[in-house]
């Protein structure tokens, strides 16, 4: 074996949840050729050949049971790719909850095995988690299903902010406990990314941050530009990386923070609820 085969997936069997379009679909496709076994959980159609397709409703509790029976294991690397916008119904179980609920389920039935990584796609809008971790580490608290769907409906956070913000959180609290167990948990922070989903909502999401890409002369992300970080993530040549969430933006935010560009540095100060001086 050479070095470079820690980016291998050979022998390794891959779940894609919300694996049938965007950036989901881009990782099934970028693992199945580094050779895993993949099997892929959407409620859409799953149009990739040789690959496992079986129904999944994230905001459904009994749909999660169903499809961890139905996958089995073991699991060497799951990928969290599913997500939604605001005003969907159930977006706070979609984009979080129900990722969460699956993991737990998984763990509880030793699907995950020792060396195993787990890859979650949150995003640029979820940055600045830290400034509200008090709030967001009691809502973690609440680990059963439909309360914590409630709260959110209770207190105004069923929406993709909150539950991006949230993500975080939660791949960097698990980091300690997965890691005892030999599991690996981080997640990718992707900026605008020409997906399905940024399509149908193209103005709002694609147009965030078209000033700093003109200025740079790029174009938004494509799918399969975000899903090779997080396929690396979860590859053996991350073994020594947990706990992160990594921003894949094309260096937005960092221009923001370094304050070397207006626009980005304004955004930063909105996701961190900071409006005095960066």
């Amino acid at each position: 074996m050479g070095l470079f085969d820690a980016y291998s997936y050979k022998g390794k069997r891959a779940v894609v949840v919300g694996g049938a379009t965007g950036m989901g679909a881009a990782v099934a496709e970028v693992v199945k050729d580094a050779g895993a076994e993949v099997v892929v959980m959407d409620r859409a159609e799953v149009t990739l050949d040789g690959v496992k397709a079986l129904r999944l409703d994230l905001a459904d509790k009994a749909s999660i049971d169903t499809a961890v029976d139905e996958c089995g294991g073991p699991i060497h690397a799951l990928f969290s790719c599913a997500g939604v916008a605001d005003g969907t119904p159930g977006i706070e179980k979609i984009n979080f909850i129900g990722h969460r609920y699956m993991i737990g389920r998984l763990l509880e039935r030793d699907l995950l095995p020792r060396g195993s990584a787990i890859g979650m796609i949150s995003s640029a809008a979820g940055m600045g988690w830290e400034s509200n971790l008090d709030k967001i580490l009691a809502y973690l608290e609440i680990t059963d299903f439909d309360e914590a769907s409630t709260w959110c409906q209770e207190n105004g956070r069923a929406d993709y902010m909150w539950s991006k913000q949230v993500m975080g959180a939660y791949v960097a609290s698990q980091a300690l406990p997965m890691l005892k167990r030999g599991i690996r948990i981080n997640a990718i922070m992707p900026g605008p990314t020409n997906t399905p989903l940024a399509q149908a909502n193209a103005e709002q999401w694609l147009g965030f941050g078209a000033d700093y890409r003109e200025e740079a002369g790029i174009e938004a992300s494509t799918p399969l530009e975000q899903a090779f970080p997080l396929v690396f993530l979860c590859s053996d040549a991350a073994a020594g990386v947990t706990g992160i969430t990594m921003l894949t933006d094309a260096g937005f935010f960092g221009t923001g923070v370094s304050r070397s560009f207006p626009t980005a540095t304004e955004a930063v100060k909105f996701l961190r609820g900071d409006y005095g001086p960066l």
